[in-house]
């Protein structure tokens, strides 16, 4: 995969952190987590791709927590501050 998949995914997963640490966007908002889904399922295409099993394993955990967390939002029960943490 392309080094610019890489990066795509990095720069939104880096974003999303900082942006919360700015105060900017909380954690576990839906921003947040898309930004972090989306950033965490590129690296995992790039992953399968290059065949890094150990890059895989840590990106698709972070997409699965994503996406829980995505799920919970949509059923109308946002993470909390302690959760997100």
């Amino acid at each position: 995969m392309s080094n610019s998949v890489q990066l795509a995914g990095a720069v939104l997963i880096l974003g999303a952190f900082v942006l919360a640490q700015a105060g900017r966007m909380p954690f576990g908002s839906a921003g947040h987590l898309w930004l972090n889904f989306v950033g965490s399922a590129l690296l995992v295409i790039d992953a399968v791709a290059g065949s890094q099993w150990g890059f895989l394993l840590l990106e698709g955990a972070w997409g699965l927590y994503a996406l829980l967390g995505l799920v919970n939002w949509a059923r109308g029960r946002p993470m909390t501050e302690q959760e997100a943490a």
